[in-house]
């Protein structure tokens, strides 16, 4: 199997992928053509059936594993992928672990990392409260390993949303060191717990897409529910500290713009907001540098940076 990541720009393609997504559209001369996003487990690939109802264009539906032909072109500084002949794959053609992306990093690893910072938690309410989730409670463990952070963008394979969550306290626990103001436990807490809303928000792989309450109330709402529900089982907890652990989580995204209802008043929140943005947007940079292969010349404008992007050179 010729995997995404491996692809270059003039190559024809002649294998099994995940059909992630697809959809009509028109060109502005009018001309059907379909949008098709494929998947395996180093990425996805933008595609296009620019001749829908040509022969060799056999039935296939979003989740399928299809056997694609096509050759592999750039657009903006991004592959693509021209579909000439595609139909379902029968099972036994493929190997579905192949078709998850999943991070380069050792998931068990990295969650032993995160425990350790989990464990730096000296507040006993809060020790309690991370500990009912990351040391105690073995199905939510399993699921916060297999989650993703994103539906795109960013961390959108499994062991992403495991992976954002450690990068953003490892920088959390940057921050704490050098501004001894910082209250740690309360942001080491609120790190912690600052996307485990996108459990709900978004469903488990391989349709790692957007739930009904996920479009409804989004990760952040959804998040502050579950740790409210949690801090109201632990007796005693003090009022101030369950506003300021909620305050942190619904300000994380920092603007209003953004899908935060506050912005940040306390210093952990926007700690906790710089973290967040900066593993972001860097995941967010590392992935569009590696959709263009080993291409070193500007890749083209991206919409996200809303700049012309290209490698550092050697």
């Amino acid at each position: 199997m010729k995997f995404i990541e491996t692809l270059r720009e003039g190559e024809r393609v002649g294998d099994i992928y995940l059909c992630k997504f697809r959809q009509a559209a028109v060109t502005k001369n009018g001309k059907s053509y379909e949008n098709v996003i494929l998947q395996d487990k180093t990425g996805t690939l933008d595609a296009k059936i620019w001749e829908p109802n040509s022969q060799g264009i056999d039935d296939f539906e979003v989740l399928d594993y299809v056997y694609v032909v096509g050759d592999v072109t750039s657009f903006q500084g991004a592959l693509q992928l021209n579909i000439k002949r595609v139909r379902k794959a029968n099972e036994g053609e493929y190997e579905p672990a192949d078709f998850l992306p999943v991070s380069h990093r050792d998931i068990d690893e990295m969650y032993q990392e995160l425990l350790q910072l989990i464990g730096q938690i000296q507040d006993p309410y809060l020790k309690q409260l991370t500990d009912s989730y990351f040391v105690t409670n073995e199905s939510f463990i399993k699921a916060f390993k297999f989650h993703s952070a994103a539906k795109s963008v960013h961390h959108g394979f499994v062991g992403g949303l495991l992976e954002h969550t450690l990068n953003v306290m490892k920088l959390c626990e940057y921050y704490a060191n050098q501004y001894s103001f910082l209250n740690r436990d309360l942001l080491y807490t609120a790190a912690a717990f600052h996307d485990v809303g996108k459990m709900r928000e978004l469903s488990a792989f391989p349709e790692n897409d957007y739930t009904d309450d996920g479009q409804l109330l989004g990760h952040i709402v959804m998040g502050v529910e579950l740790v409210g529900a949690s801090i109201r089982r632990i007796p005693g907890f003090p009022k101030k500290l369950s506003s300021e652990l909620k305050h942190c989580i619904l300000a994380h995204h920092g603007e209003l713009e953004y899908g935060s209802p506050k912005k940040p008043a306390l210093a952990e929140a926007l700690a906790l907001n710089f973290a967040d943005n900066t593993d972001a947007k860097m995941e967010t940079f590392k992935e569009a540098l590696a959709s263009g292969g080993d291409n070193t010349d500007w890749l083209g404008y991206n919409r996200l940076f809303e700049s012309n992007i290209r490698k550092t050179s050697i």
